[in-house]
């Protein structure tokens, strides 16, 4: 692929009357705030590092992960002889009520309250492997003015981290408070679009809010900043409840009212993909302008069944990849308006893929960590953008093990309706052997398509043994062959080629050309010199790069090519 441009036993000890708290593992009840409350921690998502807080004996850090909001949260480990305490002095009013309250996970964890005039009060919990909510109240004696608020693990055991403190109540007299009040719940949620395994939300934006968490069926499902999602991986003709819930540092708001979504009927065509038709045409969409037609989803050709939107871009966590769409290259071109085009895709019944890679991609998948972070990173795009799955076109190598392991992980995020595609170069599947060719088996079960790309190349082995030129039928069919009969369906093996001469260094062949190698493909007639023993009737059909440079040349290759991939038998 042509790149997108890169700019582009133990001694107990009391510690602050947490103990008391910790016998009774009770939990103070509380009421909801007043709308005058306001958070009245400084720094309460710890986006800002430790600033406001100190922590005993430099037990204390700020890490990425795991966080419940935002882009960090407090991570505190214990030692021997110290419970890795973090504290903040926070401005109160006297005679005031105050909610406390914390997310908490790992390790112990105490939340607690010191200097408060009246009674201090804390609460705490065991080990917890994910994010759990402490909350309990104070109140200030009638000359109270600060308070105390503290976190703290236990002596010598596993680290614990904190998100999203709040000291709910009257603003402590830093005008109008230090932090944010809980946010209100969203309205109008609605159904916006449906296939057989997703369906797309949008709601109304809440002031206040950083962020909003979407509930299937009362469960948790995803969390985006933006007021719109797709929710995938659904089974079709099947009926979902959906809620979203604002949030921000203070806390979470109340879910909204529930609406029901229901997804479409599958199409039994489709093969295990839904609506995906037997044979069916690829094309790569350049999210950057390289001199061809620059062009926003909705121009791209109605002949193409799979988008591949290119590319997405590496970032300093390894393995992980995110998406930045060039507004300014295509000329003012929106994410609302790029998720709109998505959906409306989607509608019409096509497949919005997002491609990791290309000739410059520096995407490294080659542990057990980077593998994970892949398939985080690649399920919160689809689940932000609404991508029916994800392309590989890694040209520089990969690890089969691991790219193996991040695919099945993300598949068993997404579900069986995920489109998962692949773009070797000729190289990289000329024997099983190879990374991608191992990767490719590895992963036969929910693979959709390798489209190779038969340009780029020189001169390759065909499955006879015999040295093919590229920018021949014969260096397409005898090529195709190895992987047909390398272990591969029919069906998973499409054909990539350049849309005109200017889209590729060489390897460039006139439409005529790659049909008539289907042709010999799957009915064994206009082939060249070689030909297969047998035909392949369920091959898969065609890809090209890329629809822009398709579209420089009038759509000519997707005319042609697209309605001989529909008219296959």
């Amino acid at each position: 692929m042509e790149p997108a441009p890169r700019r582009h036993g133990r001694r107990i000890r009391i510690w602050s009357g947490a103990v008391t708290a910790a016998l009774a593992l009770g939990v103070t009840a509380v009421g909801p705030a007043s709308a005058a409350d306001v958070n009245n921690a400084r720094n309460a998502g710890f986006e800002s590092g430790l600033s406001d807080w100190t922590c005993s004996a430099n037990s204390g850090t700020t890490v990425s992960s795991p966080v419940r909001t935002g882009a960090a949260a407090l991570k505190a480990t214990p030692a021997a002889q110290d419970s890795a305490q973090c504290s903040q002095t926070v401005k109160v009013q006297p005679d005031s009520t105050y909610d406390l309250s914390a997310w908490v996970q790992g390790g112990y964890a105490y939340l607690g309250v010191t200097g408060t005039g009246t009674t201090d009060v804390s609460t705490w919990t065991p080990d917890s492997s994910s994010w759990k909510q402490l909350r309990t109240s104070f109140r200030t004696g009638p000359s109270t003015t600060s308070v105390t608020v503290y976190t703290h693990g236990w002596y010598g055991q596993s680290a614990y981290y904190v998100d999203d403190v709040a000291v709910q109540g009257p603003d402590g007299g830093n005008g109008g408070g230090n932090g944010p009040s809980v946010p209100g719940a969203p309205a109008g949620l609605n159904v916006s679009g449906t296939t057989s395994s997703s369906v797309t939300l949008a709601w109304n934006a809440v002031s206040g809010a950083t962020g909003y968490t979407v509930y299937r069926d009362g469960a948790k499902v995803t969390s985006v900043t933006g007021t719109s999602t797709t929710v995938s991986g659904l089974a079709a003709d099947t009926s979902y409840s959906f809620q979203v819930a604002a949030t921000n540092a203070a806390g979470e708001s109340p879910k909204s009212a529930a609406v029901s979504g229901r997804t479409a009927p599958k199409d039994n065509g489709g093969g295990n993909n839904g609506t995906l038709p037997k044979h069916a045409l690829t094309g790569y969409w350049q999210n950057f302008d390289n001199g061809a037609t620059v062009q926003r989803l909705s121009d791209v050709s109605a002949q193409y069944d799979i988008i591949a939107v290119s590319f997405a871009d590496a970032t300093p966590t390894p393995g992980a990849v995110t998406f930045n769409l060039d507004t300014a290259g295509l000329r003012g071109y929106t994410v609302d308006q790029f998720k709109a085009d998505i959906r409306a895709k989607q509608t019409a019944g096509k497949k919005v893929i997002i491609s990791v890679g290309g000739e410059k991609g520096t995407v490294s998948v080659n542990t057990a960590a980077s593998a994970t972070n892949f398939a985080n990173s690649v399920h919160a795009l689809m689940q932000e953008y609404g991508f029916d799955g994800v392309d590989i076109d890694l040209e520089n190598g990969l690890n089969p093990t691991y790219m193996t392991q991040a695919l099945r992980a993300l598949s068993a995020k997404a579900g069986p309706s995920m489109i998962l595609t692949m773009a070797p170069q000729t190289i990289d599947m000329q024997s099983t052997s190879g990374g991608y060719f191992q990767t490719a088996l590895n992963v036969k079960d929910i693979l959709t398509v390798v489209n190779m790309q038969y340009y780029n190349s020189g001169s390759m082995l065909g499955c006879d043994g015999k040295v093919y030129s590229q920018g021949t039928v014969d260096f397409l069919t005898a090529l195709a062959c190895i992987q047909l009969e390398g272990g591969l369906d029919a069906s998973q093996v499409g054909l990539g080629l350049p849309a005109s001469t200017r889209a590729a260094g060489g390897g460039y062949v006139a439409p005529s050309v790659v049909n008539n190698a289907l042709d010999c493909l799957t009915k064994g007639t206009n082939c060249g010199s070689f030909k297969p023993s047998k035909t392949y009737p369920d091959l898969r059909g065609a890809m090209t790069w890329s629809t822009n440079w398709d579209a420089t040349a009038g759509d000519a290759w997707s005319n042609s090519v697209g309605a001989h991939v529909h008219a296959l038998p």
